[in-house]
């Protein structure tokens, strides 16, 4: 059987931990290297699972249906402002502006729909990424293990 030095240990340790983040990992109860990588790959799993979250989705779809509902009320609004002309218009005439209105800013609000979807996901990867991290740090550390940076 062999033995393997506290110094060996650092080294598969470092390499291991290179593998799965840019951590130092020491082992402070003489762990052997085999179990040095089952630990790592356990803690690797659980901060896997740990950081995993549902996708956002659905912003320019949801940017969309609010800008046409606002469109077509903020065309009614602007009609009604103008009773006198507004009321003698033919209701098809008056459908097609609301309708016209609605697109137009479906348009706009499918862009901001999509800009803020891109921002969510931007917070989630960075939140997904800290988490898995710490739990990764957190498994290692409860298994006997220092973790530096």
């Amino acid at each position: 059987m062999y033995r393997i030095s506290p110094l060996g240990l650092c080294l598969v340790a470092s390499l291991i931990s290179l593998q799965a983040s840019a951590e130092t990992v020491v082992p402070l109860n003489g762990q052997s290297s085999q179990q040095i990588q089952m630990d790592t790959s356990e803690c690797q799993n659980t901060a896997n699972s740990a950081s995993t979250s549902a996708p956002v989705t659905g912003g320019r779809v949801k940017g969309a249906a609010v800008g046409a509902a606002a469109g077509a009320v903020g065309a009614q609004v602007r009609g009604n402002q103008h009773d006198e002309v507004y009321d003698r218009v033919d209701d098809d005439v008056k459908q097609d502006y609301r309708q016209n209105r609605a697109k137009e800013t479906a348009a706009a609000g499918a862009v901001v729909g999509g800009s803020r979807q891109r921002q969510e996901r931007r917070a989630q990867r960075n939140n997904s990424e800290s988490t898995h991290a710490s739990a990764y740090t957190s498994c290692l550390q409860g298994k006997g293990y220092q973790v530096t940076p």
